[in-house]
C-alpha cells in the first residue's frame, strides 16, 4: 500500500500554519509539495509485477476527520460517495483548498508584482501575479481559488501527456478521473469559504467539509462506499487492468472549466438542480478577468503537443492555452475509441 500511494503524490504547496488566515512563518520559492496521497479510482486494483498488493483508496463520511492544513493522517483522507455528489476525493478537495489559502497568504503579504517558481511538471512554471491597489478582499480570495484551479487542471492536462514525479512511472491512470474536477473545484470553493470566513482556518475547513458531507449526502459505511464503487466497475474503471496502466480508468471527465456537475452512479449528470455544481472563479468584483492579473507560465518539455495542440504556439504557454490541451486529448481520447470500436 506504501508503495503504491508513492505513485499518487500531488502537485504543491505550503509553509507551516496556525492561525487565520494561515501564518506562514516564511513564504517558499518554490513552495514544497503536499503529500496527501490520494486517491486512486477503483477498489481492489493490483499493482503490476506485485499482483498481491491490491489498492484501494476508499474511506466513508463517517471517517472523515479534521482539516489539517498541510496535511494529517489524521484527517482520513479517500475516496468517499455521496447521493447529490458523485465520486468526491477528499485528498485533492484538502490540497486544492490549501493551495487556495497559500496563494491569498503569497499575494496578501508579498509586494506585487510576484513572481513565483514552481518547478517542473511537464516543464517548468513559473507564476506572475500583478495586484492593482484597486483589489478588494474578494478579488484576493477569487483569485487565489483561481491560479490554484488552474494548478490542478495542468496536473490533469501534464500527467495525460506523460508527465510523472517518479521517474518511469506513469501517471496518465488518473488524468481526468470522473472525481478530480469537481473534487478540486469544490476543494476552491471551500477554500475561498473558509478564507472569508472569521473564523481559524482549519477551524472553517473542518466545518465546510462536515457541512458539504452531509449536504451532498455522503455514504456513512465503508461497505456502502465499496458498494457504490463496485456499482461502476467495467463502467467507470477496468476490474482487469493493473496500476499504473492507463487502461485502470475506462471513463474520463474533459469539460472541467465554466461550472462542473457532479457525475452520479447511474452515469446521468446531476439533475437535482443547480445548488450542487461548482463553478470556477472569473471575475473580479468590478467584472474584470482574473487571468489578467497572473500567468501561469510553463515552458513545456517535448513531451507536450503544443504544436498539434495549439498551431504554430511555442514552447511557452499559459493558463489560457489549458482548453485547446485539454480538447485535444479529448479528441484523442475519441479517436483511439473509435478505431477500437472499428476493429
Amino acid at each position: 500500500m506504501k508503495l503504491i500511494k508513492l505513485f499518487l503524490i500531488y502537485i504543491i504547496t505550503i509553509g507551516f500554519v496556525s492561525a487565520k488566515p494561515p501564518h506562514i512563518s516564511k513564504v517558499k520559492n518554490p513552495p514544497p509539495r503536499i503529500i496527501r496521497t490520494c486517491c486512486g479510482f477503483g477498489a481492489e486494483v493490483p499493482l503490476a509485477g506485485l499482483t498481491f498488493i491490491k489498492v484501494t483508496d476508499i474511506t466513508s463520511g463517517d471517517k472523515i476527520g479534521d482539516h489539517k492544513f498541510m496535511g494529517s493522517k489524521h484527517e482520513n483522507n479517500g475516496i468517499v460517495y455521496t447521493k447529490k455528489g458523485g465520486f468526491i476525493d477528499m485528498g485533492h478537495l484538502r490540497d486544492i483548498a490549501d493551495i487556495t489559502a497559500y496563494m491569498y497568504v503569497l499575494m496578501k503579504s508579498e509586494p506585487s508584482p510576484i513572481t513565483l517558481k514552481l518547478g517542473n511538471e511537464g516543464g517548468q512554471k513559473v507564476l506572475n501575479i500583478h495586484i492593482p491597489d484597486n483589489f478588494q478582499e474578494q478579488d484576493y480570495i477569487h483569485l487565489a481559488g483561481k491560479i490554484a484551479y488552474d494548478l490542478s487542471v495542468w496536473h490533469e492536462v501534464s500527467t495525460w501527456y506523460g508527465a510523472s514525479y517518479i521517474p518511469l512511472v506513469p501517471e496518465r491512470y488518473s488524468s481526468f478521473s470522473v472525481e478530480d474536477a469537481y473534487s478540486n473545484l469544490t476543494g476552491v470553493q471551500l477554500g475561498m469559504k473558509a478564507l472569508a470566513s472569521d473564523k481559524e482556518y482549519d477551524v472553517a475547513m473542518t466545518e465546510n467539509v462536515a457541512g458539504l458531507l452531509q449536504k451532498l449526502e455522503a455514504v456513512e459505511t465503508r461497505e456502502k462506499n465499496f458498494e457504490a464503487m463496485n456499482a461502476v466497475k467495467d463502467l467507470w474503471w477496468s476490474g482487469k487492468a493493473k496500476y499504473p496502466s492507463r487502461k485502470v480508468l475506462i471513463k474520463r471527465v474533459y469539460d472541467i472549466y465554466g461550472c462542473i456537475y457532479p457525475l452520479l452512479i447511474d452515469d446521468i449528470q446531476a439533475s437535482i438542480g443547480t445548488e450542487n455544481k461548482v463553478c470556477v472563479p472569473e471575475k473580479t468584483v468590478s467584472g474584470e478577468d482574473l487571468n489578467k492579473f497572473y500567468a501561469l507560465n510553463i515552458k513545456t518539455n517535448f513531451k507536450i503537443p503544443v504544436k498539434k495542440a495549439l498551431e504554430n504556439q511555442e514552447k511557452m504557454i499559459s493558463q489560457l492555452d489549458f482548453p485547446a490541451l485539454i480538447a485535444y486529448a479529448k479528441e484523442q481520447a475519441e479517436a483511439k475509441e473509435k478505431h477500437k470500436d472499428l476493429r
